[in-house]
């Protein structure tokens, strides 16, 4: 009889809970004699879910070098490459008279139902410790609060960790948060340094060769493609390369970080961005040492503050932040739909090109070449469009985690039912994060070549997310009206003359989808 182990695509670190548990119970050389280690290559997602193809190669390879790593380690590992999860699993669990079975919590909360399904007798979970809150200490931070607001959370979250404080325990520099400083418009010519990408070694190679051969015969089938592009594929695989990610950016970005992290400039995906995320939702890196060793290594270089604080509030803030609000929310959260907003995803969309609009093509883009673009090319762009056009919320989640490098449920249901899109109706965020074509206009260069003029309206000219945007706040009047961080708009829009406003409902039936 085996004790089993069973490790998830997004739970690749030696410190995950269930390893570290078992080595406390056991002894670390017990551990290792007595555990089976199960890593399961799932092909049939994309029955359900036909991901980014750079995203498969990302999880998959990541996978298979974490099974190396541990190899190398002294543990006994089975790497299972499968149509299913649940069947994989079952024959594991036969195969090796596997007695009890060991797993740390799922970081998304539709996996954990689905093991729980399985009814395996001999199941035991581990609290995950994948993030610097637990969940139940989010829910204790929580409890006490009618409206849970980042800022407050990221607030506890610096003294509860000793983040960027001074001796006397107050914040570095006077104040908590900088971004006044970090909201710099682009200038001309706008470059930034060349982020750190890795050549792929066998192991990369073989996994990219098998998702061609998986898109070829979804494609002889008579299924649609695989988004995205393939090749040339560069983003690290394992923890070392992860680790020399991190510290290349903290020499060569991590100062510049701040002041044009909402810019967006065509042909400079990365800019100043620390281009993580991926890695730390897998669990090559852990959020806490990546904190540490930011706030160590600026505060050592003398980044500014500005710079550091910003990217510090992103991990130990917003990311922390989403992560506890989805497990707090609960499962019905994943169908708000606050606007009642029902409009197919455009076909370019899934295409990742061709809608005709300048930014919306640069964005696109980037990410088909990817799998990646910065917050505010997601926030202001992307899911300021889904806003607008009324997108159905849940298709456009879907979309989302399917298309991003880090996509994963915990992440896209409150950064875009929350943040993007207020299908909440304002849970996460105090106001919708609607925009015309001049915040586009003012943060990137996107506009210069537009097909559209984003000085207009209405009119065949006009651009489409000035439309869209008077459009959508006439569409939902009523409710946004009651909204006080919406009343200066509201006032604008009820002055414009009917003519006027039936002009741009005019053009905006021209974008919005079906």
């Amino acid at each position: 009889m085996s004790i089993g182990i069973w490790i998830l695509g997004d739970q690749l670190s030696q410190q995950q809970s269930a390893l570290a548990d078992l080595q406390q119970r056991l002894g670390a050389e017990q551990a290792r004699q007595r555990c089976r280690v199960l890593l399961i290559e799932s092909s049939g997602v994309l029955r359900t879910r036909p991901y980014h193809r750079q995203k498969l190669v990302l999880v998959w390879s990541a996978m298979r070098h974490f099974a190396q790593d541990l190899q190398v380690s002294g543990w006994c590992v089975d790497y299972i490459e499968a149509e299913s999860f649940a069947a994989a699993l079952h024959h594991w669990l036969s195969a090796h008279a596997i007695s009890e079975l060991h797993v740390m919590e799922p970081a998304e909360r539709p996996f954990q139902q689905a093991i729980e399904r399985l009814q395996l007798p001999q199941l035991h979970w581990h609290r995950s410790n994948a993030f610097v809150w637990s969940r139940e200490d989010f829910a204790a931070w929580a409890r006490p609060y009618r409206q849970l607001r980042m800022e407050l959370f990221y607030r506890e979250g610096r003294r509860r960790f000793g983040v960027l404080l001074d001796a006397g325990g107050e914040p570095r520099g006077g104040q908590w948060n900088f971004d006044h400083d970090n909201r710099k418009a682009p200038p001309k010519g706008l470059t930034g340094p060349a982020p750190l990408w890795f050549e792929p070694d066998a192991t990369t190679q073989a996994v990219i060769a098998k998702v061609q051969a998986l898109d070829a015969a979804r494609q002889t089938s008579g299924e649609e493609p695989l988004p995205g592009q393939l090749q040339p594929f560069g983003w690290a695989v394992n923890r070392s390369q992860a680790l020399s990610v991190l510290e290349q950016f903290i020499v060569t970005r991590l100062d510049g970080f701040g002041p044009y992290q909402d810019a967006m400039v065509v042909g400079q995906p990365t800019l100043w961005h620390a281009l993580l995320s991926p890695y730390l939702n897998l669990g090559l890196l852990h959020p806490l040492e990546v904190i540490r060793r930011l706030e160590q290594a600026g505060l050592q270089q003398g980044t500014p503050l500005a710079s550091l604080e910003g990217l510090i509030r992103q991990i130990l803030g917003w990311r922390e932040y989403t992560h506890g609000l989805y497990w707090w929310f609960g499962d019905a959260y994943g169908q708000s739909n606050h606007f009642k907003a029902t409009a197919a995803l455009p076909a370019w969309l899934e295409q990742l090109g061709s809608s005709g609009m300048a930014c919306m093509d640069a964005v696109l883009a980037d990410l088909a070449g990817n799998g990646y673009a910065h917050h505010i090319q997601r926030l202001m762009v992307l899911a300021n469009y889904g806003l607008l056009a009324g997108l159905d919320p849940q298709a456009l989640t879907a979309w989302f985690h399917r298309m991003f490098i880090d996509g994963f449920d915990w992440v896209m249901q409150t950064n875009v039912l929350g943040m993007g899109v207020f299908a909440d109706g304002g849970r996460l965020a105090s106001k919708p994060y609607a925009a015309s074509g001049a915040y586009i206009n003012r943060m990137s260069n996107y506009c210069k070549g537009c097909r559209y003029n984003v000085k207009q309206r209405s009119g065949d000219q006009a651009c489409p997310f000035n439309s869209l945007y008077w459009d959508f706040l006439d569409r939902h009047h009523e409710q946004l009206r009651r909204n006080p961080r919406m009343a200066l708009v509201i006032k604008q829009l009820e002055r414009l003359e009917p003519e006027v406003l039936a002009e741009i409902r005019s053009t905006a039936a021209l974008h919005r989808p079906g």
